[in-house]
């Protein structure tokens, strides 16, 4: 490989490297304080329905939420599903409550 293929290669990674720094926490704009009543209100009750226990949904061996975009798809999911009516702020809040309390994605 020559020397300019590696400069221009070096010089990627550096650039993502500064990109991946620049981000934002997952969740920045949700309040966890705020999610974490919406959560225990309606989120709870269908989660013990399902497993018994409402943790267990977050904490089992074969959960599907494996990213901050899929924790969100499925927030929202959730909230059209349930008809809780919340708005994407609110989405944003539950997302960063469960984020905070379980999943613990980092940017």
């Amino acid at each position: 490989m020559s020397v300019a293929c590696r400069l221009a290669v070096l010089a990627c990674i550096v650039a993502g490297s500064a990109a991946l720094a620049q981000q934002p926490a997952p969740f920045a704009q949700g309040d966890p304080a705020q999610g974490h009543p919406l959560v225990d209100k309606d989120c709870n009750a269908c989660h013990v329905r399902l497993f018994g226990d409402p943790d267990r949904i977050y904490t089992r061996d074969d959960r599907r939420i494996r990213t901050p975009a899929q924790l969100r798809a499925q927030v929202a999911y959730c909230n059209t599903q349930l008809a809780t009516g919340y708005f994407p702020e609110e989405e944003e809040h539950i997302a960063a409550w469960l984020n905070q309390r379980y999943y613990r994605f980092q940017p």
